[in-house]
C-alpha cells in the first residue's frame, strides 16, 4: 500500500509465565504472533475475532502502550517500534485511543474540563488562558455543550462518557484513531449515535481508524477493510464485501455463520469450530486453526500457511488456498 499511514510488520508481544515461588520463567504466552498491518490514511480497518485472540493487545503494541517483543512499526514513514519514550512524544499526539468502558476511562476526581485540557498541558500546547476554549470547542465537536466542561463524568450517561472519550482522543488532531471495542458496553440505539459521531468525524478531519471489535453487525456499517485474527495471527484480510460475500478461510466462515440472521424467519448454515481455543502459552503447532478445522490436512498440522493473495486486497492464510 503506497499511501500507507501505519505499517505493521511481524509483531510480535510475547509474555513471560514465571512461577509462583522462585519467579522462574516456566513459559512464554504468545499474545500476538507474527502480525501484519496497514492502514492508509483516511481509511477504517477493523480488527476482528474472538475474545482472547489478541486484537486489544495488538492495538496497544502499535501505540505503544506495551513494548513489542519482535516485528516493525512503521507510523508516517518512522519505524517506532523500538524508540524511547522521549522519541515517542511527538509521534503519540498522531496516533490516540478510544476505551471500550467509557465509565472506566474518565477519571472520575477531574472535571471534563480537566480531562480534555490534560492533553494539552502534557505536551505544551497553548496556555491557560486559550484551554478554555480549545476545551469548548472539542465538547461542540461531539456535540456535548460547552457548559459540560464544569460537570464530572458521573454526571453524565454512558454515550455522553464516550462522546467525552472521543473529544480526548481529538484534542491533539491525530493522524489514527484506535477504538477498543468503542461502542460494546452502550445500548443499542447509542451504539448507532456514536458509530455515526466516528464517521462523520473521519469525514471532517481525515482520521484513519483501527476498529477492534467482535461484533460483526457493527463492522459491516464502519470498516473499509476488515482484518480476522485468530490466537495471534491475522487469518485473513479482505475488503469489506469481499470478506462478507466471499470468506475464504474456515474460521471466518464460522465467524460469520455466528451473526444472526436480521430477516425474521430466515435460517443461515452454522459452522460451528470443534473444541475449544488452544491456549496462547501453548499454541498448536503449523496452523493454530487446525485441531478445530473441519477441513484441516496433514500439512496443516506441520507447516505455518503463508498468506497468499486471492484477489486484489485480499488474502488468506490458509493451506486450501492454492498457491
Amino acid at each position: 500500500m503506497a499511501d500507507a499511514l501505519l505499517k505493521v510488520t511481524g509483531l510480535e508481544v510475547h509474555f513471560p509465565i514465571r512461577s509462583p515461588f522462585l519467579r522462574r520463567r516456566t513459559g512464554t504466552v504468545r499474545a500476538v504472533d507474527g502480525v501484519n498491518l496497514e492502514v492508509a490514511r483516511g481509511e477504517t480497518l477493523a480488527l476482528v475475532g474472538e475474545s482472547g485472540c489478541g486484537k486489544t493487545t495488538t492495538g496497544k503494541a502499535i501505540l505503544r502502550l506495551i513494548d513489542p517483543t519482535g516485528g516493525s512499526i512503521r507510523f508516517r514513514g518512522e519505524e517506532i517500534a523500538h524508540h524511547t519514550p522521549r522519541q515517542l512524544a511527538p509521534f503519540r499526539r498522531r496516533m490516540q485511543i478510544v476505551f471500550q468502558d467509557p465509565y472506566a476511562s474518565l477519571n472520575p476526581r477531574m472535571t471534563v474540563g480537566g480531562i480534555l485540557a490534560a492533553p494539552f498541558e502534557i505536551h505544551r500546547i497553548g496556555d491557560a488562558k486559550d484551554r478554555p476554549g480549545r476545551v469548548a470547542a472539542l465538547l461542540r465537536t461531539v456535540g456535548l455543550p460547552p457548559e459540560a466542561a464544569r460537570r464530572y463524568p458521573h454526571e453524565f450517561s454512558g454515550g455522553q462518557r464516550q462522546r467525552i472519550g472521543i473529544a480526548r482522543a481529538l484534542a491533539l488532531q491525530p493522524d489514527l484513531v484506535i477504538g477498543d471495542e468503542p461502542v460494546s458496553a452502550l445500548d443499542v440505539s447509542i451504539q448507532a449515535q456514536i458509530i455515526n459521531l466516528m464517521r462523520r468525524l473521519q469525514a471532517e478531519l481525515g482520521l484513519a481508524y483501527i476498529m477492534i471489535s467482535h461484533n460483526l453487525a457493527v463492522v459491516s456499517h464502519v470498516a473499509d477493510r476488515v482484518a480476522v485474527m485468530y490466537l495471534g495471527r491475522v487469518v485473513e484480510t479482505a475488503p469489506r464485501e469481499a470478506l462478507f460475500f466471499d470468506a475464504r478461510h474456515p474460521y471466518t466462515q464460522a465467524l460469520l455463520s455466528a451473526v444472526p440472521e436480521p430477516v425474521p424467519g430466515g435460517r443461515r448454515t452454522r459452522r460451528v469450530p470443534q473444541g475449544d481455543v488452544p491456549s496462547p502459552a501453548h499454541p498448536p503447532l503449523g496452523c493454530h486453526f487446525h485441531p478445530r478445522c473441519p477441513h484441516a490436512m496433514p500439512v496443516c498440522s506441520q507447516e505455518a500457511p503463508a498468506s497468499r493473495i486471492v484477489s486484489p486486497g485480499h488474502a488468506v492464510a490458509c493451506h486450501l488456498v492454492p498457491a
